[in-house]
Order: C-alpha cells, then structure tokens, then sequence
C-alpha cells in the first residue's frame, strides 16, 4: 500500500484510489504535499484542509482543458476534465454528508465527468433505470466487436463509491475488450441515488437488483441468459444476496467478500480493522437512513449472509486481499465455504505475488482486476484471447 500520510488510513485509500483511477504521481505530489500536518488533525479540520488542494488542481486543470478547447484539442481537453472529476470525487468522498458545499461539489463532479468521456470519445453512456418512482443512475459500456446480444456484467458499489469511480478503475474497459458489456451503477445508498435521488441502502438488495435485470432483459444488445453481477467491498454483500435472490443473474463475483457486516459494525464500534472514511458512523447512518446509532445497529443486524448463500446455484468467484485491513480474511472464506450449491466456486486470495493484497485491491488493483474479468469472459462467453 502506498501511503502518503504516515497515520492516516482512509486519507491513504483515498491516494490509493485516485492513482487506481488515473491521477498523475507528479500531480498527486503538488496536491498531497502541503498535507502532511492537516492530515494528523480531526476529521472535519483535516477534510476542510484536503479538499481544498484537490479542488484547486480540478480548478486549474479545467482551465488548461478550456485552453485546449479554444484550440479544437478535444480529446487533450477530454483527458484533462476526466482527471478534474477524479480529483473532485476524491475529495468530496472524504466530506461528511452535511458538510458545505459537499452536494455542488459532487454536481460539478458529474457534469466533469460527462464532458471528459464525452470529448475523449469513450464507450461510455448515461442512462437511467426507472425504481420506486425515481431512477437508478447507470455507466453502459458496450462489449467490444461483438455482433448481436453481448454478455454483460452489472457493477455495483461499496458504502462509499460511486460508479464512475469503478468505472475509472478499468474492470468494464477490461470487459469490453473480453467481449463483455458492462452496466455499473449508483444502487441505492451509494452516489446519485443517495445524494440525488433521497434511495437509501437496504439489505435485500434483490430488491433493486430484479428492477436493473427487467431494464436489460428488454435491450436488444444484452443477451439476457447471460448477465452476471460484480460487487466491490460491501458490494461484496450486496451482489450475492442479489444473485441468491434474483435468479435471472448467471454468475456472481466479490471483489473483496463482506460476508458479516453487522459483525464488522461491531468490531469497529470497539475501535478495530481501519475505516474507510472520515465521519464513519454519520457515513453510515445517512447511507442507510437511520436516525441514531440503535436505528444504525438494528439494520445492521439483517446485512449478513448467513442462510442466503445455499440460494445460490449459478458459477461464483470469492476474491479477497490477504492483507485487508478492514474486512477479516476469515469472511471470505466462510462466503466460499457456505456457497455449497454453486456449480462453479472459487476463492482467490490475493496475495504479495500478484498484488492488490489490501480492501478490494485499491492498493494495486490490475492483476487482481484482470483476473476476475478472465473469470467473468469464461464463465459468460466472452474471450480471453485475441
């Protein structure tokens, strides 16, 4: 793990993440440097003080993209506005939910982040699912050079991503060229719904995930017997408590297994395993609509996967990193050992061999990336080859 900052965790997953989403080193130096003393202070002083650096080098980059423009260099000015949402993203991942600002930062994220894809030419496309009277945000990304209805992976995220974050870090551009289609999306609890659309977290995450399957099945580009779901991080509950629930879903993969959530609230309620992010118990509460911490600690009661798993009987590939910090090995494993009906079950640990050894592989996430969307193009027939 690369860490910047000597003591600070989610400060240091956040770096992680930025150059797993395409941060530039000699841009990160500028950025994190006049740091180091901010990140030993408290939670709302220290973000106050990160976020402003990173919204300064999106300010300046987006000028140096509006400099491109006026001279018809749109794919330049492209690149330049993606790594201004990534910076943005960044930063505004680390603010408390309430904090100022937080909600015109993360609009001007989006509206970045369109323009970027949109000028650098990328198989990249908005759309929106109908839900409960509202939508669920999405990333379609099409399977490359394929004729006809393609296999596709839905992506969803963790407590604290987005889907353009998942989309930076390569998993559907790597599927695409396996001859996968991609669909990651903004679930309940986590980016737009959570911020634009009032859609909190809920355990039986079936319950939005038969919606998203409905919405494929009627597109003539998805082959609808062969849809798979990946989750990272609590995505690592979500996805298969969806696939155990949906039967539609052809195969299920963790990057980076959550097996019992409401034990891990435990431990941390005692100070153990590192947090993700700064503000973590108001984080929570607000992603799963609670109003106090015994609202908080009843709905964690119901996320685990005991006596879900057996449900499942479609191929299923358990990754975890061996050095995850924040989710105990032994999760992993017991997602592995309960998946007792799965005609195809794997584990893969990831270890200092191969990289991505911590959560979800934010520390290095290309081999352990490119093994899991190998996995997904045998099981769904794509390619692994030219």
């Amino acid at each position: 793990m690369f860490k910047y900052f000597p003591t600070n965790y989610p400060w240091n997953l956040s770096v992680d993440l930025a150059i797993e989403m395409g941060a530039r080193i000699g841009e990160i130096e500028v950025m994190c440097a006049p740091l180091q003393e901010a990140s030993t202070k408290r939670d709302a002083e220290g973000a106050k003080a990160f976020r402003a650096v990173w919204e300064k080098m999106a300010d300046q980059l987006c000028e140096l993209a509006e400099e491109d423009e006026s001279k018809g260099r749109m794919f330049s000015a492209g690149e330049k506005y993606n790594r201004a949402a990534t910076y943005l993203i960044t930063c505004e991942r680390l603010q408390a939910h309430n904090a100022p600002g937080r909600l015109a930062l993360y609009q001007r994220m989006l509206a970045l982040f369109e323009k970027g894809t949109k000028l650098s030419g990328e198989n990249c496309q908005r759309v929106e699912i109908p839900y409960e009277g509202k939508h669920i945000s999405g990333l379609l990304v099409q399977a490359d050079n394929v004729d006809g209805p393609a296999p596709l992976l839905i992506q969803v995220n963790g407590l604290d991503s987005t889907k353009e974050m998942k989309y930076r870090v390569g998993l559907p551009v790597w599927l695409a060229k396996r001859g996968v289609s991609s669909l990651i999306v903004d679930q309940p609890g986590t980016g737009e719904a959570l911020r634009l659309q009032d859609l909190h977290a809920r355990y039986d995450s079936e319950h939005w995930a038969s919606p998203i399957v409905d919405w494929l099945e009627a597109r003539d580009d998805v082959d609808s017997k062969r849809i798979g779901m990946e989750g990272v991080s609590l995505g690592g509950y979500f996805c298969p408590r969806a696939v155990a629930f949906e039967p539609r879903l052809a195969c299920g993969v963790c990057w980076g297994a959550n097996h019992d959530w409401r034990d891990v609230q435990k431990r941390r309620l005692e100070n153990e395993g590192d947090f993700p992010v700064p503000h973590y118990w108001e984080h929570v509460r607000w992603v799963w609509g609670a109003k106090d911490m015994d609202e908080f600690m009843e709905i964690a009661e119901k996320v685990h996967l005991d006596g879900v798993l057996e449900n499942i009987k479609v191929p299923f590939l358990v990754t975890h990193g061996e050095k995850d910090s924040q989710i105990p090995l032994k999760w992993a494993e017991r997602t592995y050992e309960q998946l007792v009906n799965s005609p195809k079950r794997e584990l893969k640990i990831f270890t200092d061999r191969e990289g991505g050894v911590q959560h979800s592989s934010f520390d290095n996430s290309i081999n352990a990336g490119h093994y899991i969307v190998d996995w997904v193009a045998e099981t769904l027939g794509g390619k692994t080859a030219v």
